[in-house]
């Protein structure tokens, strides 16, 4: 993982399935283009973008996501649906966030595992619901939208037939590889790199390929027994249950009123528990104990 890696243009990429993968040198977003040719029956299901820069990367709530060149991750995964309860989507960005942070953990040099449980080893954690931290410090983002994908898939004759609408989601995911913690200074906020934990500059083709494995694996694995085995992987990681937290609920904040939490309901509490759906459990200062399906969490 720590070997030297190619130029980006030749790296060797499939998404879900073998479904193609397509490179960007550099593009606006490429949550932006997915949504779009997805809806559109220009890429079938399983199908991963890859930039090597971005000029309008985004996160949650359209906050800004710094997307310097040559140096990070930036990918969009359209991810079927098929056989996945509607009320179980949002599950599917958590299964995300647990299945990279093991990935992460389990980054290796030669023979030494770099693993959670090795003395002096980094802790790479989840922030429920699905934020990929180093102690307090975010490295990876997560941003998630169902789509309705009508690919023109091809019948037995080589001929093409446009299918009913099919749910998909397209998953975002932005990772601080090998970019330095001062290139963003400028947010004031919290934040480190892949490079800056593990000290070695990191293999991204290498890299993504691991996390687009695994992740497809995982799906798969959620397809069969639901959300609890990462349920039980987030608790026995997890740093924050009994930790004092915010909960912001209908958060509209965006980068230029996050401090003033305009638009916003903000709940301050204790985490209890993660329940086996994934829900948070918090119990509001005022004793009230609520379950939190959907929501920003602050430490």
């Amino acid at each position: 993982m720590f070997s030297q890696e190619r130029n980006f243009t030749d790296w060797q990429l499939t998404g879900f399935g073998d479904a193609p993968a397509f490179l960007f040198e550099t593009i606006g977003s490429t949550h932006k283009l997915m949504k779009s040719m997805a809806a559109s029956g220009e890429i079938a299901p399983g199908t991963l973008f890859v930039a090597d820069s971005q000029s309008d990367g985004h996160g949650r709530h359209e906050r800004t996501w710094d997307s310097p060149a040559g140096k990070n991750l930036y990918f969009n995964i359209l991810i079927p649906l098929d056989n996945i309860p509607a009320s179980n989507f949002a599950q599917i960005t958590q299964v995300a966030a647990l299945t990279f942070a093991e990935t992460f953990n389990n980054i290796q040099e030669g023979d030494a595992i770099a693993s959670r449980d090795c003395a002096g080893a980094p802790k790479i954690t989840v922030k429920w619901p699905n934020d990929i931290l180093y102690g307090k410090s975010k490295f990876c983002g997560i941003l998630a939208e169902v789509v309705y994908t009508r690919w023109r898939s091809p019948n037995k004759s080589g001929m093409t037939s446009e299918n009913a609408p099919r749910p998909a989601l397209s998953m975002g995911v932005g990772i601080n590889v090998n970019s330095a913690p001062a290139d963003y200074a400028h947010l004031n906020r919290a934040v480190t790199t892949l490079k800056t934990i593990f000290g070695h500059a990191i293999n991204r083709e290498k890299l993504l390929q691991a996390l687009i494995g695994n992740l497809e694996r995982a799906i798969g694995q959620f397809k069969a027994f639901g959300i609890r085995p990462w349920v039980e992987a987030w608790k026995r990681m997890d740093q924050f249950i009994g930790a004092r937290g915010t909960i912001i609920v209908n958060n509209n904040c965006t980068d230029q009123n996050r401090d003033t939490g305009e638009g916003s309901v903000k709940k301050t509490g204790r985490i209890i528990n993660m329940n086996d759906d994934g829900s948070l459990l918090f119990e509001c200062d005022d004793g009230t104990v609520e379950t939190v399906i959907s929501a920003d969490l602050e430490i």
